[in-house]
């Protein structure tokens, strides 16, 4: 694909890097619509959205060297200072816990906060897998010869199956999950952005995104190349799976309607 997007003399701008960057804007275009919409000062976007971005970051990387351990040991610093590597609900329990701080310290009920972050983290994650598209990351699909299947023939972890390390022969192509995904994310993201005023009670927005957001998740690992962990499921699926079902039960739990969809700030 593209790695490299421009270069100007010594300075590169990576596609991946730059999909990121446009990811945390969009994001943060989300959370600063909302946050003034909620009455809260949307000066504190920015502290939510660098919260959400540094936790996810650490997050993701973590759970990657847990799920590589001992290759981890055998080289430590390759896992500490390379571009790859990462796992999105690692990123997922990462940015939560970060931006649940910088809620707390500014006084914004959790659920609120949630409530204002998953619309915004639902496009964030679609942009970013525009990012893994473009610059080839390895998060492709399975063989296919559907019209829209595409060669990662420039990818920036090598056209090769990610699992067996062993490049593709001429002419092959696979699906495209991150396009999938992103579809996906647009989906999830537009349901739960028109349900801003209805007047649910705080948490309900976030209960539907960990039922939608992990649904999407499984239904993509289908066309993934990730390896079986249990019962012909991906780790992915697992995970997506016990989200669904605490989102669920969540939801189920939760008050039916809230007096107002406004939050009182404080």
């Amino acid at each position: 694909m593209y790695p490299i997007l421009f270069q100007f003399g010594p300075i590169t701008i990576y596609s991946f890097g730059a999909f990121m960057a446009l990811a945390a804007l969009t994001a943060a275009w989300v959370v600063h619509a909302d946050l003034k919409r909620r009455g809260y000062d949307p000066e504190l976007t920015s502290s939510l959205v660098f919260a959400a971005a540094l936790g996810g970051l650490v997050g993701a990387r973590l759970l990657f060297v847990v799920e590589e351990w001992n290759n981890f040991l055998a080289a430590p610093l390759n896992f500490i200072f390379t571009g790859a590597g990462f796992t999105w609900y690692g990123g997922l329990l990462g940015g939560t816990a970060a931006v649940s701080w910088v809620a707390k310290k500014n006084k914004i009920p959790w659920l609120v906060a949630a409530d204002i972050g998953t619309p915004a983290l639902a496009i964030a994650y679609g942009v970013g897998r525009i990012g893994c598209h473009v610059a080839g990351d390895g998060d492709w699909g399975t063989i296919t010869d559907v019209p829209w299947g595409v060669a990662y023939t420039n990818a920036i972890i090598g056209w090769a199956d990610p699992m067996t390390g062993i490049p593709y022969p001429p002419g092959v192509r696979v699906h495209p999950t991150p396009i999938y995904e992103f579809i996906e994310a647009v989906v999830v993201f537009a349901f739960l952005w028109s349900l801003r005023d209805k007047g649910y009670a705080p948490g309900t927005i976030t209960w539907l995104y960990m039922i939608l957001a992990g649904l999407a998740r499984f239904l993509v690992e289908f066309w993934r190349i990730n390896p079986p962990l249990a019962l012909g499921l991906s780790e992915a699926q697992w995970f997506s799976l016990a989200l669904m079902a605490l989102g669920l039960a969540l939801l189920i739990r939760r008050p039916a309607r809230t007096v107002s969809a406004r939050a009182t700030p404080g």
